[in-house]
């Protein structure tokens, strides 16, 4: 059994409020110098996006490999796990970005929420840019670029946040994302079920029933049922379910902690109970999932 070990997590100028929470890399340069921590399974505290526009391989996020081709997007969401194969001659280029970078401006629902392309449940996390849009996207990057060195010109920060809004944007738009009602936050219904989702990924640990987040959210239980049936096409109760076998997964994979621990982690006060909600959720006991990827 091969042995695991804690999972690191790196932050963006975590004591240094005053910086610019955003940051464009080269992906060959990036791999090069940070070998050692790309190669291991690791979280950020921040958002990334990795375009490999030229190599082969694979990426690794939570418990799947994916094959890496030409013009591949990894949008790599808070927290979730992920690392990179060993080959490091890729080009391309990161982008880093703390959430408080784009809500700086934001007075309303969560702007990240209006996308569907970080920590989606439901897809694959990545998508291959079509060649009609490379182009577009390539131009982008390249402002980025240019007004990174721009630190003196006016409104520095505000055109960075911009850029990066017209280049999820766009993102979004392409046909293969397929938004579909998900974007649609001037709905009032869709957007308590985005909420939803913003407030669990918070809590689940803490909290495990629909009436729990129900009352943060001012609604009734029946409601917000009827809001995340129409918006996600999922109830409430299996959403949370999800996010939290997503977890126990992530922890069973890529750390040391006794299953008892891994329950009380999640919020489980018998360790018994935690057993019996992973089989259901997975058809499987914790230990046999356990020994099934060591």
């Amino acid at each position: 059994m091969r042995k695991k070990t804690d999972i690191a997590q790196f932050h963006l100028h975590k004591d240094e409020p005053q910086k610019l929470q955003f940051q464009v890399h080269s992906l060959n340069a990036y791999l090069l110098k940070n070998t050692k921590h790309t190669l291991k399974p690791h979280v950020h505290s921040y958002y990334q996006i990795i375009w490999f526009k030229k190599g082969y391989g694979k990426h690794f996020v939570d418990f799947k490999a994916y094959d890496i081709q030409p013009n591949s997007v990894f949008f790599i969401s808070k927290n979730q796990i992920h690392y990179f194969d060993s080959y490091s001659m890729y080009e391309g280029l990161l982008v880093h970005f703390n959430q408080d970078f784009l809500l700086d401006s934001e007075n309303s629902t969560d702007i990240l929420l209006k996308y569907n392309i970080f920590n989606n449940l439901d897809k694959d996390p990545f998508f291959i840019i079509p060649d009609d849009s490379v182009g577009k996207l390539d131009h982008l990057i390249g402002e980025f670029e240019r007004e990174i060195l721009a630190v003196d010109k006016f409104a520095h920060k505000e055109y960075l946040q911009y850029l990066l809004k017209l280049f999820l944007i766009s993102i979004q738009r392409l046909e293969n994302i397929k938004p579909s009602n998900i974007a649609a936050t001037n709905n009032q219904n869709h957007v308590v079920a985005l909420k939803f989702k913003q407030i669990l990924e918070i809590n689940f640990k803490q909290l495990h029933t629909v009436q729990q987040y129900a009352d943060l959210l001012n609604v009734s239980a029946k409601t917000l049922t009827n809001y995340t049936n129409s918006t996600f096409i999922k109830s409430p109760l299996k959403i949370i379910s999800e996010r939290i076998t997503l977890e126990a997964k992530r922890l069973l994979w890529h750390s040391d902690s006794s299953i008892n621990e891994i329950s009380f982690q999640l919020g489980f006060d018998d360790p018994s109970y935690f057993v019996k909600f992973f089989k259901k959720q997975t058809e499987m006991l914790p230990k046999q999932f356990r020994s099934s990827i060591s």
